[in-house]
């Protein structure tokens, strides 16, 4: 029991294949007790009240929304008492190519997966401070690491790219005050996001350049958030962990 005692905050949890709820399911097996954050208030609740153990919480949150982030902060907070753990997973991707890129598009993606990651850091940061440490754990993509991706076009990329600087700053900044800030890199893991797109040659494709041969699942991506959100990492932070079968090894 990992997290035994501890409470943790997920965003982007509500979908049933998502890297979100199999990091909740993971995190409440280990003794947390979550509160499930997605667009969809109605989701969260249902999720969360299906999680192993009690005292779950399921908030209707927009990250993009300043308001929505600070007013689900003081939610949980309220809630829990006290808060141990920020996963700042959700995010949404759009498969266009540069020149197919409007400005529309551009600012929902950078809005959702990058200033997203801001603004529910920032709701839940000072009082991590005040009450002398927490872990912080953001969802990046091989895809800002490699120029692209299989379903994210270049603003994807770029947005996710951000989130490793962000991290990486919030990581220096909050340190002394016994915060931790690191990010996962995942490669393709099968999804909602992916579930559907791949043929069965895209497919096979695909993992003949993954020497680990096979595609990846959410719970690849929840364990190393479990990883991350423990005290097994209690010296990491402003690291950045790749998931993604050695899909990119550098």
């Amino acid at each position: 029991m990992l997290l035994e005692g501890r409470t943790a905050v997920i965003s982007g949890a509500a979908s049933a294949r998502g890297i979100g709820r199999a990091t909740a399911e993971l995190f409440a097996s280990h003794g947390a007790r979550i509160a499930i954050l997605d667009l969809d208030g109605h989701a969260s609740q249902s999720v969360a009240q299906e999680l192993p153990g009690s005292g779950h919480i399921g908030i209707q949150c927009d990250v993009s929304e300043e308001g929505s982030c600070q007013a689900a902060a003081q939610q949980a907070i309220e809630h829990f008492g006290r808060i141990n753990i920020l996963i700042n997973n959700a995010g949404i991707t759009q498969p266009l190519k540069t020149m197919e890129i409007r400005l529309a598009n551009w600012a929902k993606v950078i809005d959702v997966n990058l200033t997203g990651v801001l603004l529910l850091s920032q709701a839940f940061i000072p009082h991590m401070v005040e009450q002398g440490g927490g872990s912080v754990a953001c969802m990046s993509s091989v895809s800002a690491q490699r120029g692209g991706g299989i379903f994210g076009g270049p603003h994807y990329s770029a947005a996710k790219a951000g989130v490793l600087g962000l991290a990486k700053a919030m990581a220096r900044e909050f340190g002394p005050a016994g915060i931790r800030f690191n990010c996962v890199t995942p490669g393709l893991i099968q999804t909602d996001i992916t579930g559907g797109k791949l043929t069965d040659e895209m497919r096979a494709d695909i993992i003949k350049g993954i020497p680990l041969a096979r595609l990846g699942d959410a719970i690849d991506v929840a364990r190393i958030y479990l990883f991350l959100a423990s005290d097994l990492s209690s010296y990491v932070t402003g690291a950045t962990i790749d998931v993604n079968g050695g899909m990119l090894i550098h």
